[in-house]
């Protein structure tokens, strides 16, 4: 757990100046609670003898009470603004993180799993600097109470810390208890949550099936597992609590005891054993630490689960820019999860078609030369940059990736198109760009590159004919899969200045729209390198080059002419692969 309470640490340390603001009210309360005893026994002293002084008393006890409301309101306000604080914070973090590790992080947790440790757990995390500050606070009235009793009567003081032993050992088993049990509580939290997003991505595919009411019970399945933790976690909670809850009365009464026999012989006043039995409150208000101690639990599990994230090192991006060239791509010595021992050139310009059975490495060889996966040997160059070495906006302006399934991010459907797009980047079709080195750019120029980019993808009649066009919000426009693979070939279009990888991103396009795609590659986009994972013929014959992949190796490598005389090539597409 050494990481987690580093990340708990680091977590509380972003709670930014209202952590400061709760620690110090936190504090003044805690000194106003220790008063208040002292205030009260002088003012029954007074009230008891003469009663001359009893007004200054009564006035003391109302500034102490005051005081002590005070420091409560504005600590639940500091509490709440320091926790959002510290959570906003970890929550880019993570997002960061996750982000910056890429694809690759998907095959290590599902996404609901993601989406419940960057949400849930992150909130969990988020309590810890009121669970710390408040918790720790709560040192103060003991330990103050320890000084007053001992000021007032030492044997009073060791009955006292007698009985706060006891409960010090019960809420260090608690918190180890509590946080293995919040662990595996917050984990079947994620399984439920990874089956859910499964299920509602496949949610046409299930109702087709008439399948949901077996699909609820698989999503459910942890739910008898939460259910037993929940439990557990009660029990340890109630546990704890009559441990705790037992001392502190018997506490109470063996210092009252003790404090009854002082003052009949003598040795106590009568204000003083009032004092006395209220310190011996404030004293075991250590049990009181038992909620906070729950918090911190969860926190600590919580952040052992996000850790998982955020220990990854984000991939590194190095600060060459990409020198003039045509994007030749050259692959050497490749080996990344199927890919065995690659070795390609292609070079800049041609139209190289990637084929394949099905599970041959055609979408992890397009991933590993735009650098969406790094090799585990071997290196990727482009126009001989090796591709690591190559800043993030380099890489990016670079490649253009476009894919079966595309996702569409932005509000609009021309923020879709524009996603990474660098608007200096050449318009498709016309060779210029829209603004040079140390030039303004132009107004409407991001609009100009994201409706050319739309026509080369055969997208622009259909975007015009949505209800506010290209500002359309992307909720408002259904589209069919043919519309949105073409807004995802005009997303690539649009940003790849170089090299453009399709991977199988034509496969929901009808034969004629296909065609014009087809035409735009071999035409206006044929000064750019071109890699096309495809299973149809018609993509293979109109590439410049066919490269033949056959388990994560390079089998031939030519035209498709010459390939098609293999009979075993012949039959990659006649499987359907």
């Amino acid at each position: 757990m050494r990481a987690a309470d580093r990340l708990v640490a680091e977590t509380v340390r972003r709670g930014g100046p209202w952590l400061a603001v709760l620690a110090v009210t936190s504090v003044l309360g805690a000194f106003a609670q220790l008063s208040l005893p002292l205030v009260l026994g002088r003012t029954v002293d007074e009230l008891v003898a003469d009663g001359t002084g009893a007004a200054t008393w009564l006035g003391a006890c109302a500034g102490v009470v005051i005081l002590t409301v005070a420091c409560d309101t504005l600590g639940v306000w500091a509490s709440g603004s320091s926790g959002a604080r510290s959570s906003a914070w970890l929550r880019e973090r993570v997002v960061r993180g996750v982000l910056g590790i890429g694809p690759t992080i998907t095959r290590r947790f599902p996404e609901g799993d993601l989406v419940t440790r960057m949400g849930l757990n992150t909130e969990e995390i988020g309590h810890a600097p009121e669970s710390l500050v408040t918790g720790a606070v709560l040192v103060i009235p003991t330990a103050g109470g320890i000084v007053a009793l001992t000021l007032i009567d030492p044997l009073l003081t060791a009955t006292l810390v007698v009985g706060l032993v006891l409960i010090a050992l019960v809420l260090r088993a608690f918190l180890t208890v509590s946080t293995a049990i919040a662990g595996e509580y917050q984990a079947a939290q994620g399984d439920i949550a990874a089956r859910l997003v499964d299920a509602l991505a496949g949610a046409r595919t299930i109702a087709a099936a008439g399948t949901a009411d077996r699909e609820r019970a698989r999503v459910l399945t942890a739910l008898p597992l939460l259910r037993r933790h929940a439990m557990a976690m009660w029990r340890a909670n109630a546990r704890a609590g009559v441990q705790a809850g037992a001392v502190v009365p018997l506490l109470e009464v063996a210092v009252l005891g003790v404090g009854g026999l002082r003052l009949a012989a003598g040795d106590l006043t009568a204000g003083e054993l009032y004092a006395a039995a209220r310190y011996v409150v404030l004293g075991a208000g250590l049990g009181s630490a038992l909620g906070y101690v729950g918090r911190l639990a969860r926190a600590r599990a919580a952040a052992a689960r996000v850790d998982e994230l955020v220990a990854g090192s984000p991939r590194a991006y190095g600060t060459r820019p990409l020198p003039p060239g045509p994007g030749r791509l050259e692959l050497r010595g490749v080996d990344a999860g199927g890919l065995r021992e690659v070795d390609l050139v292609i070079p800049g310009g041609q139209a190289v078609a990637v084929v394949g059975r099905s599970g041959a490495g055609k979408s992890l060889l397009a991933a590993v030369a735009g650098r969406l996966v790094d090799p585990r040997h071997g290196t990727v160059h482009l126009d001989g940059v090796p591709l690591p070495e190559l800043s993030r906006e380099a890489l990016r302006r670079a490649v253009g990736y476009a894919f079966e399934r595309p996702v569409l991010l932005g509000d609009t459907v021309a923020a879709a198109i524009a996603l990474g797009v660098d608007t200096s980047a050449r318009t498709p079709g016309t060779g210029r760009r829209r603004t040079g080195e140390g030039q303004a750019e132009r107004p409407g120029a991001n609009r100009e590159v994201v409706q050319a980019a739309a026509r080369a993808a055969r997208a622009d009649t259909f975007v015009r004919r949505l209800p506010l066009g290209y500002d359309t919000p992307l909720r408002e426009a259904p589209m069919s899969g043919g519309e949105r693979q073409r807004l995802g070939l005009a997303r690539a279009f649009a940003q790849g200045r170089r090299l453009l990888i399709l991977d199988d991103a034509t496969s929901s396009l009808d034969t004629v729209t296909e065609r014009q795609v087809a035409r735009t590659l071999s035409g206006e986009l044929r000064d750019r390198t071109r890699l096309i994972v495809t299973h149809r013929v018609a993509t293979a014959a109109a590439a410049d080059r066919v490269i033949w992949l056959d388990d994560g190796r390079v089998r031939a490598c030519g035209s498709h002419r010459a390939l098609w005389a293999d009979p075993a090539y012949r039959a990659v597409f006649q499987a359907g692969a």
